[in-house]
């Protein structure tokens, strides 16, 4: 079985490196790295120092991007908003899939009435919009990044519970898992010896797909006041700064709001790229 696991990730790196899309995504994504960790040292100025003298400045030779409405460099503040978007495109999916995963595989490996229970918990959650539940969650904890994160989290958790859940039980049947199970493996040693890496290759899109989704989420809470708060420099939080200063000083929110559009198309592009990659039809 090793041997065909290799063989299969092999195949679908081949399938990769050919995949335009899939390049262009990670082309992207490379290039989001890269300016959020050198952010500190190549940023013109502070993303906190205000300047009222040069407020809402137009880009030009000394401000590319231009000034806010307290004078502070857009392009610091962008390049910086790069490192906190880094963090909730790795937390909030880390988050989501620890907790999703594990309510699925138990869900589907078990059965019965934990299935029910644990899936009727799921619905309840699935149940509302994805934005609407975030806001609710923020609010109740409080606005701040750290739990605008969470909420992202509780919200994105029940797609891969889903998932999760719909793996284990076309893989429980299988004979290798019920040869395990005869030799005396234990539910824990199954679940994570034998049927997570099985599902592995669905998750591994989702994961992807995810980091998109949380950062536009996560910034949606910032523009709604629900997330990261002033003067922190995330996008979400640029933008409705911004707003009022609408068309006329159309920098203010036009390049945050561009940096979250190239970096969700940068993820979807490579989840896209990942999913045809890893699509066993696709490699005959």
């Amino acid at each position: 079985m090793k041997t065909t696991q290799y063989s299969y990730w092999r195949a679908a790196l081949h399938h990769m490196r050919r995949n335009p899309i899939g390049i262009v995504g990670l082309g992207i994504i490379t290039c989001f790295c890269i300016v959020a960790l050198i952010a500190p040292y190549v940023s013109p100025q502070s993303p906190l120092v205000t300047n009222p003298i040069g407020k809402l400045a137009a880009p030009s030779s000394a401000h590319l991007f231009g000034t806010d409405q307290l004078g502070r460099d857009i392009l610091s503040r962008v390049l910086h908003g790069a490192r906190i978007s880094l963090w909730i495109a790795l937390l909030v999916p880390a988050i989501a899939s620890l907790l999703g995963v594990t309510v699925g595989l138990i869900a589907g490996y078990l059965g019965g009435m934990v299935d029910s229970a644990l899936m009727r918990v799921t619905d309840m959650f699935m149940a509302f919009p994805q934005l609407v539940l975030a806001m609710a969650i923020s609010s109740a904890l409080g606005p701040s990044l750290r739990n605008a994160i969470l909420a992202v989290a509780l919200t994105e958790w029940t797609f891969f519970a889903r998932m999760a859940r719909s793996r284990a039980i076309a893989i429980r049947r299988e004979a290798y898992v019920e040869a395990a199970h005869a030799m005396g493996a234990s539910r824990l040693r199954i679940l994570f010896r034998h049927i997570l890496p099985m599902s592995v290759s669905p998750l591994i899109v989702q994961l992807t797909l995810g980091m998109g989704t949380s950062i536009r989420t996560a910034a949606s809470l910032g523009f709604l006041g629900l997330g990261a708060q002033p003067p922190t420099p995330e996008w979400g939080v640029m933008i409705t700064a911004g707003r009022n200063y609408l068309p006329g000083q159309w920098w203010v929110s036009t390049f945050p709001g561009v940096a979250i559009f190239i970096v969700i198309l940068g993820f979807n592009l490579l989840g896209d790229g990942i999913r045809d990659a890893l699509d066993p039809k696709l490699h005959r």
